[in-house]
């Protein structure tokens, strides 16, 4: 049964040159209302009301909408006192009314896309805000009460240098946020920089540099790893996260969301046209065999900080991990990739 959902906003006011989500920079306001109301017919349609223990607006840029729309959607859903409510946002569309709008809808978390706080890395990427314009938006809303604060960081940046990246990440601690999530720059088929490879960009070995050195700096500043790309304070890991990295089911709501029901995972329509026309319909469906439900279960808790737990895994797949992946284990065991805790195995920081 489902007890988190992901609602997409696929709307841009620019493409960032390294960016090949689904998102849409040519719409207007007409769409963007048909749009909304298409999103909570499906979710009327689909959502069986179960109580929530997530809900995530991701994008595009979901600050882009009202917040009396995202209070429209959240209205949708069965909500407690105790669902964790998070929203992507971009500096460059918002200001403080926004957010104090945004917190009487009931959002209490918020993801800010600030990639960088290096101005002539910012430009060179495509992003349209500022570093002191995100320094602002995440001052705006500590003084609004929001205590639950994750930013985006980016590493491998056309010419950012290991210094300049420790750097930004030294300026995300000095600004108290709670959650850190960062990510190594990857260029795919569908951005501008596909198209146009940047000069001056990290090879791996500098990526793993860079990474290397966010996980001593951030943990030396009491925060944990608790996922590959994610560092939390204590108490303050993403939920939503989570659901997705321990194999959990989970809804997906709007054009090219995803979703996990009932052993099945399944897409909407990517182009809006077709989601607007068919909302009732989902374009790609997968039903997981028990081999691919083990496989998940493996590589999605192997993300985890403290990784798999095999009492469980055996329990549910009804295998004996140690024997079925011997050969696998004692490899990487012996190169130091994986190390045996006590209720099964996790990477190590070099794995």
């Amino acid at each position: 049964m489902p007890q988190s959902a992901y609602i997409h906003i696929p709307f841009c006011k620019s493409k960032c040159n390294y960016c090949s989500f689904v998102s849409y920079t040519n719409y207007n306001e007409d769409w963007q209302k048909k749009y909304i109301e298409t999103l909570i017919k499906e979710i009327q349609y689909f959502y069986k009301n179960e109580p929530l223990k997530t809900l995530y607006f991701g994008g595009g840029t979901p600050s882009l909408i009202k917040p009396c729309d995202i209070q429209e959607i959240i209205k949708c859903f069965n909500i407690t006192k105790d669902t964790e409510i998070t929203i992507e946002i971009n500096p460059e569309t918002i200001d403080k009314r926004y957010l104090q709008e945004l917190w009487d809808t009931g959002v209490n978390r918020l993801s800010i896309g600030i990639q960088t706080f290096n101005d002539n890395i910012l430009k060179r990427i495509g992003r349209i805000h500022t570093a002191q314009k995100a320094i602002d938006i995440i001052k705006t809303a500590q003084n609004l009460n929001y205590k639950n604060i994750s930013v985006d960081l980016i590493y491998g940046l056309p010419n950012q240098t290991l210094e300049g990246f420790i750097t930004d990440l030294n300026k995300a601690i000095e600004l108290n946020i709670q959650h850190v999530s960062l990510y190594g720059l990857k260029i795919e088929e569908g951005c501008k920089f596909f198209e146009q490879p940047p000069q001056n960009i990290a090879d791996d070995d500098m990526q793993a540099d860079m990474y290397i050195a966010a996980i001593k700096i951030l943990e030396k500043n009491e925060f944990k790893h608790y996922e590959i790309s994610n560092f939390s304070q204590k108490g303050y890991e993403s939920k939503h996260n989570l659901n997705y990295w321990n194999s959990q089911e989970y809804y997906g709501f709007g054009a090219a969301a995803h979703g996990y029901d009932e052993e099945q995972r399944y897409s909407n329509h990517t182009r809006i046209p077709d989601y607007l026309n068919k909302y009732k319909e989902k374009e790609h469906k997968q039903t997981l065999t028990k081999q691919d439900q083990l496989e998940e279960a493996i590589f999605l808790g192997l993300r985890r900080g403290e990784g798999i737990n095999i009492t469980e895994i055996n329990k549910k797949f009804k295998i004996n991990f140690n024997e079925k992946y011997k050969r696998i284990l004692e490899k990487y065991i012996n190169s130091k990739h994986i190390i045996k805790t006590q209720n099964g195995y996790k990477f190590s920081t070099e794995g």
